[in-house]
């Protein structure tokens, strides 16, 4: 996506508001702001924003395993099946 045919003033947004959420909540194509000629603000729709934050959050889950590996923090499968079975029959146990 092209964000330079997606660019416009802050003017513009405080005379168009009600269509502009409509587009962006029908296009689901962020909208750049500008003020006095510069990129100010990026706005969109609630389902994008919500897909960015959970992208996201992914994105950092994976962060950390791959830093993990790379510090050797790591556990063998047998090993960390055999410690999530036991908890499972421990939780059994007491309840």
């Amino acid at each position: 996506m092209k964000y330079s045919t997606r660019i416009k003033p802050i003017s513009y947004l405080k005379a168009n508001a009600a269509e502009v959420v409509r587009e962006l909540t029908d296009q689901r194509e962020p909208l750049v702001i500008t003020q006095n000629g510069e990129a100010k603000a990026v706005i969109q729709d609630v389902a994008s924003y919500e897909q960015t934050q959970e992208t996201m959050a992914l994105l950092k889950i994976l962060a950390l395993g791959n830093r993990q590996i790379d510090e050797g923090r790591t556990v063998r499968v047998a090993d960390a099946v055999r410690r999530v079975r036991s908890k499972g029959a421990a939780r059994k146990i007491s309840a």
